[in-house]
Order: C-alpha cells, then structure tokens, then sequence
C-alpha cells in the first residue's frame, strides 16, 4: 500500500458541502492520512446554467475545509471528460425521448472511475466520497448475518471470502445507493464511505462540534457538479422545439399542445397547461416517431402503472449470485420504497432462432410512473445488489 508509515492514504472528493466535509474529518479522526480533492467538472457559461453553477464557491468551501483540519487541497479538472460522458450522454437520452438520471452516470464515469483512477495513481490507497451508503466486507457481513441469526433459507445467498457488498445508509431518507448501484468489486475495494453509519442531523452536529466552516450550508438539489437548473431550459439550449399534440389516452381527444416529446417525462403533472379538468392530467405514454404525448386523467390512472419492466445494460455487484426468479425489492425512483418482484431473463426469438436475452422485472403489484432511461435498481433487503437502465 502507498502509505506514510502506517497509515493508508485517502483522498476525499470534497463538493463543498457539509457530508464529504465531515467524511474528511472522520477519516482523519480514525487515523488516515487525509487529502481533499473538489473535481471541477463544470465552468463556463454553455447551456445558459453558468449562474446556477457556483463551482468557485463550492471550490473555496472544499479548500477552507482543508485548512480547517490542516490536511493537504488538490484540485482534479474532468471538465471535457463530464461533458463528453455526462451532459452528451443527458443530451442524447434526452433526444430518443427517454428520462436519463446523469448522476447515476457521473457517479459510474466521474467520481468512481476517473477520479479513482487519478488517486490511485497519485498515490492514495483509498478515495471516500460523503454518500450516505455503507460498504461491507464478507467477514463483516458474516457477522451480521450470526448476529441477526439469520437462518439459511432467509439469506439471499451464502457468503464467499473476499467479496465486497453495498447495502443502504442508515439514514433512510437520504440512502444514496441508487446511484452508486454500477459499482464494481474492483472499486468497492477502493472505496470508503465514512458517513454511511450515520443519519443526517448526526452528521449536522458533528460539523458543528468540529467546527467545520461550511457547517450549516444547505444540501445541494442539483444535477451532479452542475447544481439547480431549470432542466427544461437546460434541454431547449440544444434540442430544437418540435410542437405536436397532447392526446386523452382513454379518449382519444387532443387535449393540448407540446413543444417536443422529448421535454415530457413519464408521471409528470406540471408544464402541460391543460385547465378545466376536475383532476390534474399525467403524462402517461410517448410516441417519439408521431411526436404524440399522451396524457390521463387522475394520478391514480391504470394507464400511469406497470408490472413488468424491461431492462438493459444490467450490472450486479456481486456476479457469483444468481438473481433469476428470486423474491427481490427493486426502485424504479431515487428515494421511491423499493417494491417487491422478480427477475427474469428469456431468450428472444427471431428468425427461428433464440439468440437475444430479454431482462425483465416482474413487480408483484403495479409500479407507477416508470420511466424510459431511469434506473430500476434491486435490493435484498438492505444490500443493494445492481441494477439496470430502464428500456
């Protein structure tokens, strides 16, 4: 290990706020050597965000953190790599008329990819990050497991030597494991989460009893490293605006006029102005070809639910185990209750012959508001197992 005597290094991405600031306390509290590293993946002015973007602000905040503790400030740029992976990557799901999550995908291509990669090869041992998720050894999942004495058949699986496991952060409401659920084995172990034991108002005051300079900044409730924007500005900046019409599903009537499929997610209610109904409408199904949105009446309509989910691009945490028609939770939402159902692969025939493998999520009961590009992301229990892009 690259280490100064004893201890292992780490370098904690640090975003200005109040979590991966009290991360950098904890590990140099538990005897770590500590470095602060803020990524800066956004400047400029492009897509008219430039002001909804305090990326210096953020900065200063990282580096008056690190003078506080008295630990060692880098600065890493992936400004061309998050536009080229990130917000063309937003832009492209955007423009097939699906709902992508980029901070899934910064989190899979920036924070846990490039900046890994840069620590690593300067040295550190470890990066940490402030998401509230926790990171489990076999041995120490072994031990939970004889703790709660969980007998066998209520295991999802056995558990081998040298594996790594994600499961939720303590904090229920502020669980960040739907993002990270690309996560690899390889990364896992490199990766610390320092507050993942911890709820919110325990981190709060553990920044105020260190004297931590950004104790009472609020939460950011932005896009990855961009911040707060107004998505639909953000999308009209590149995608031309493609007026068509908004039809009553179960109707069949035009109801209104859009600026572009691709502006309309799935479940949304607000920007359709449609008035005069005695319940809100939903969008409730896209046609790209026709540029057609469709809409229904009533938050509780049959046309906004679904039980069976299409995936791609399917991702498992631990590859030895076999998740096929086994009783599992997934989430088709960040912070939405993951519901219970199955995993299911078939072989898709075409020509005579089976040769394409068709993933699907099976729900239980009827999920609402599933979207196109979102992540469906499964869990047993607390152990977040992987996931998939919604198709």
């Amino acid at each position: 290990m690259n280490s100064i005597g004893n201890k292992k290094k780490v370098f904690v991405g640090l975003s200005g706020g109040v979590d991966s600031a009290v991360s950098a306390y904890l590990l140099k509290e538990q005897g770590y050597d500590v470095t602060g590293v803020y990524m800066k993946n956004w400047s400029g002015d492009e897509f008219g965000i430039q002001a909804d973007c305090p990326w210096e602000e953020d900065q200063k905040d990282a580096e008056d953190v690190c003078k506080h503790l008295g630990i060692p400030f880098r600065s890493f740029n992936f400004e061309k790599q998050y536009r080229d992976k990130v917000v063309e990557y937003f832009f492209s799901e955007y423009e097939k008329g699906r709902t992508p999550n980029p901070d899934v995908m910064c989190n899979k291509e920036i924070k846990f990819k490039l900046f890994l990669e840069k620590a690593i090869e300067e040295g550190a041992d470890f990066i940490a990050t402030g998401h509230y998720a926790r990171k489990m050894t076999s041995d120490e999942l072994q031990m939970k497991y004889n703790a709660d004495e969980v007998p066998p058949r209520g295991r999802l699986h056995e558990v081998p030597g040298g594996v790594n496991y994600l499961h939720k952060g303590v904090d229920s409401n502020k669980d960040q494991t739907y993002f990270l659920y690309n996560l690899t084995q390889s990364q896992l172990d490199k990766v610390l989460f320092p507050i993942g034991h911890l709820e919110k108002p325990e981190v709060r005051k553990i920044a105020k009893n260190a004297g931590l300079p950004n104790a009472k900044k609020p939460d950011s409730q932005g896009i990855c490293f961009i911040g707060e924007i107004n998505v639909l500005q953000f999308l009209m900046s590149k995608i031309p605006v493609k007026e068509g019409d908004i039809i009553d599903i179960d109707s069949g009537k035009v109801v209104g006029k859009h600026k572009g499929v691709y502006f309309h997610t799935i479940g949304q209610r607000n920007g359709l102005n449609i008035g005069g109904t005695p319940v809100p409408y939903f969008v409730c199904k896209k046609d790209i070809e026709k540029n057609i949105v469709y809409v229904c009446l009533g938050s509780d309509n049959p046309a906004l639910y679904t039980t069976e989910v299409k995936l791609e691009n399917l991702h498992l945490i631990n590859k030895n185990v076999k998740l096929d028609d086994v009783e599992l939770q997934a989430a088709v939402r960040y912070r939405q209750k993951p519901m219970a159902g199955k995993l299911k692969k078939s072989l898709l025939e075409e020509g005579g012959s089976k040769n394409q493998e068709v993933i699907t999520f099976i729900f239980n009961e009827p999920v609402r508001a599933v979207a196109s590009g979102q992540s469906l992301v499964m869990y047993s229990g607390d152990e977040c197992l992987g996931g998939g892009v919604i198709e």
